[in-house]
């Protein structure tokens, strides 16, 4: 069932339905910090989910014919009045359930049983004992009778809902894990979803395979085969799809995707919005010239988007003006070139997560406007074909590489569509660009120099609207400061940032400096993501 919400609830948006032909499992978000690792986990298993807001309507969720309901954890208390509840269709739908931490009270709540405040709280390391019969452990399948786990919960169960029996125990919870193993329903305390968790993967293995006897069919192939599918029943026989073409993984394996479906019904277009890194234009189209068999358009409108962002200092606004001004160079090209009813673009599963709002659910947090989700104008003609809305960063480029794509595309360093435009913070000049340009091809350069490309996930320079003191030849300075930015991570929804050895961070830190007028100052990010975000805006 797709995610998508309509900038206008008048204007037709359509995305490939997922695969539901899968073995499927739903995962309710209650506000955990980790529900995204959730749906990873279960994706790594092999098995197909998708993550929901915890009130999404009934039919949207059973659409996807579940297997399978996880509940993710939350910050709340289930007995405070206003808290998330459990849905009812959970417990109707007569499916397996997985209650995590607030998950497991939630379903207790909800059946009867008791929950309150614990006199002792159990945030970090503990370990449980499994206490459940041979031949009856359920989600313990193959596991020890002491595991180690991580505990994030000031609440615990105080009582069991009927027909529920405790199947493990810590120092501080009688009721580290629960069953109602004739129903499949299950509960746990504990987050099997984080690396602290080491024998987290094998319990929610046994959830997917045992309980609810999922398959292991979520691969690339399964999902070309399902989106090409989609994709010609979308387009229809005679329909033409316009691409907007950025030259990174996520738009190239998009392009690939719907070239191999509908052919030179398919037109891609490389727009050059003024705000790529140095060297940027040519080298998407060598690239693409080079690996893809159809012919690439080129649009410079870097004036134009330019002139949309004059002035603006607010990162929503910029990415908005930024999708709308997409939008309406791709418009001008299909009244040349049309006529054009389908727009593709490169979308990803984190794009559409953390672009929610309070119109898809009243317990999102939006976390920043993507250009190619919330950024899109509500008068736009096209209709949208986003085939990877469903996947992660890791999974694109398995398709990519399953569709036959060099390594050159699959393996490309992400860049943010936006651009430049969220890594010069405050308004966007061409001579500021001009400036980001320069360090950001320098901190580039040093680390792939070192030898450090292939290990970090994204490292960048970030213009910050800030003036220091200074001193240059005796001289006294007053320049900008620039941040750099390097962050390890599989899928960008979650990040850590990259412990760069202190003498390449020194080699960058001079060459910016004496390289780049104007910059007399060099800080490093050390934050992780949460509680930041990769880029800076």
């Amino acid at each position: 069932m797709a995610l998508d919400q309509a900038a206008n609830p008048d204007t037709a948006i359509v995305a490939p339905e997922p695969a539901t032909d899968l073995d499927t499992v739903v995962i309710l978000d209650f506000g955990s910090q980790y529900s995204q690792l959730i749906t990873r986990r279960v994706r790594e298993a092999g098995v197909y989910c998708e993550m929901l807001p915890c009130d999404v309507p009934a039919e949207r969720a059973l659409a996807l014919r579940p297997r399978g309901v996880i509940l993710s954890g939350g910050p709340n208390s289930v007995y405070e009045p206003g808290a998330p509840q459990l849905p009812a269709w959970v417990i109707e739908s007569g499916v397996p359930i997985l209650g995590i931490c607030y998950g497991m009270q939630l379903l207790a709540h909800a059946l009867g049983g008791r929950v309150a405040a614990s006199q002792h709280r159990e945030y970090g390391p503990a370990q449980i004992t499994v206490t459940a019969p041979e031949g009856e452990r359920g989600i313990f399948t193959g596991l020890p009778d002491a595991l180690d786990v991580w505990m994030s919960h000031g609440d615990r169960i105080e009582a069991l809902p009927p027909d529920f029996a405790p199947i493990a125990v810590s120092a501080n919870s009688p009721h580290a894990a629960m069953a109602d193993a004739g129903r499949h329903r299950y509960g746990i305390q504990f987050h099997p979803e984080v690396a602290h968790t080491p024998r987290g993967k094998d319990l929610l293995r046994a959830f997917l395979y045992e309980v609810c006897d999922c398959a292991a069919s979520w691969t690339p192939r399964n999902f070309i085969e399902s989106a090409l599918d989609q994709i010609r029943e979308q387009v229809g026989a005679t329909g033409r799809v316009l691409c907007g073409l950025s030259g990174g993984v996520d738009s190239s394996v998009a392009a690939a995707l719907i070239h191999r479906a509908i052919g030179d019904r398919l037109t891609p277009v490389f727009v050059n919005n003024g705000l790529l890194r140095e060297g940027e234009a040519e080298t998407v189209q060598e690239v693409f010239g080079r690996n893809f068999g159809m012919p690439l358009v080129y649009a410079d409108a870097s004036g134009q988007f330019l002139e949309e962002l004059a002035g603006i200092f607010d990162p929503e606004q910029k990415r908005r003006r930024i999708g709308e001004t997409f939008v309406r160079v791709f418009e001008a090209h299909a009244a040349g070139a049309g006529p054009f009813e389908f727009l593709a673009q490169g979308t990803l599963y984190p794009d559409v997560i953390e672009s929610a709002t309070p119109k898809d659910s009243r317990v999102a947090h939006k976390i920043k406007t993507h250009h190619n989700v919330g950024g899109l104008p509500e008068d736009m003609t096209f209709k949208l074909i986003e085939p990877l809305r469903f996947l992660f960063k890791d999974e694109v480029r398995a398709v990519g590489r399953e569709l036959g794509l060099p390594a050159e595309i699959v393996e490309r360093q992400p860049f943010p569509g936006p651009g430049l435009a969220v890594r010069l913070l405050g308004a966007v000049t061409a001579e500021d660009l001009a400036t980001l340009r320069r360090a950001d091809a320098i901190v580039r350069h040093e680390i792939e120099s070192a030898g450090l490309g292939g290990a970090i996930w994204q490292f960048f320079a970030v213009l910050l609207p800030v003036r220091t003191v200074g001193v240059m030849g005796d001289l006294r300075t007053y320049g900008q400061v620039c941040a750099i930015r390097a962050v390890t991570s599989e899928d960008a929804m979650t990040a850590d940032w990259a412990r760069i050895p202190y003498d390449v961070l020194g080699r960058m830190s001079n060459r910016i400096v004496n390289e780049v007028e104007g910059i007399n100052r060099i800080v490093y990010d050390i934050t992780s993501k949460p509680p930041g975000t990769i880029e800076w805006e």
